[in-house]
């Protein structure tokens, strides 16, 4: 309910042009300032304004350790999080935005104590970026709506794509698809 009402204020206050992710404007022009993604629930392709925010107000939408992840390329300690253990059915969004990022039928274990997936719901929904920090080169992943940190991506995972997309747990919010609704 927080968050819905932080987005209505930020509706309001014009830095967000559209919070719902099926907002009519699909017959519209993709500006600079709009993406083409994929939705799990609609099964469709649709336009959606990217979410740009001064960081002050980050902080008052995320945890702190949500802000240090998404925000500030943090990571929690591994087997810390909670979507690591989650077994059901579903789509996990972007905590910053609210993005379809994955979905459980592409996550898998990979014994890293991070949630882990072979790709995600459509290439279009992550971005990535080369990460050679920690004296080591990594490829980061990146919500490409509000451009949070979400973890890294390995191309040592199973098949079929032979990648780990490797996600920090606090970056995910996990939407259960079987009845009952979210998790």
């Amino acid at each position: 309910m927080k968050r819905i009402i932080f987005f209505t204020a930020l509706l309001t206050m014009g830095l967000l042009a559209s919070f719902s992710p099926f907002g009519g404007q699909e017959s519209q022009a993709a500006s600079a300032s709009q993406l083409k993604v994929f939705s799990v629930e609609k099964g469709d392709y649709f336009l959606t304004d990217k979410v740009i925010m001064p960081e002050a107000e980050w902080k008052k939408l995320l945890t702190p350790d949500q802000y240090r992840i998404l925000r500030q390329k943090g990571t929690e300690p591994s087997f810390s999080g909670e979507t690591l253990h989650i077994h059901a059915k579903g789509v996990y969004r972007c905590a910053g935005c609210g993005l379809d990022l994955f979905s459980s039928t592409d996550k898998y274990d990979s014994r890293t104590g991070w949630p882990s997936f072979t790709r995600p719901v459509a290439p279009e929904n992550v971005q990535t970026a080369p990460d050679n920090s920690f004296f080591t080169r990594r490829t980061e992943v990146l919500c490409p709506r509000c451009g949070g940190h979400l973890g890294h991506v390995f191309e040592d995972g199973p098949e079929p794509t032979g990648l780990r997309y490797c996600m920090n747990s606090l970056a995910l919010q996990f939407v259960s698809l079987e009845q009952g609704g979210a998790e």
